[in-house]
């Protein structure tokens, strides 16, 4: 009895074997898929909004998630990030210029405008 439960499980055994490793059919035990990519992108024809970033979901890869569509992600907002700082800079400049020369006016001339006077 004994000798007959050894080779049963042994028998068990190499058909849960050859069923993972594939018993010599096709390529490997599992079948090739390709591998998941990013479905939803940054819009490339417009600036990233809020709303892109918070619907941004990566697909999981077998430690986590794949490096290369987090990195093209990562670089693309902050090619953003760097784009919208120069704006507000050059913005900015633009702005100090402007009020620049009207707080540097010449004395005895007012840039505001006088108060109305009323008729008595």
């Amino acid at each position: 009895m004994f000798f007959f439960l050894v080779v049963a499980l042994a028998v068990v055994v190499a058909a849960v074997t050859l069923a993972v490793v594939g018993g010599g059919e096709g390529s490997g035990p599992l079948p090739e898929s390709a591998p998941q990519r990013l479905h939803d992108p940054l819009p490339p024809e417009r600036p990233v909004t809020r709303a892109d970033v918070d619907a941004l979901r990566f697909p999981l890869a077998a430690r986590g998630y794949r490096m290369a569509d987090v990195d093209d992600a990562l670089n693309r907002l902050a090619a953003e990030l760097a784009e919208r700082d120069a704006r507000i800079a050059d913005l900015e400049s633009a702005l100090a210029g402007a009020q620049a020369p009207a707080s540097h006016a010449a004395p005895g001339v007012s840039v505001e405008k006088p108060a109305p006077q009323e008729d008595r």
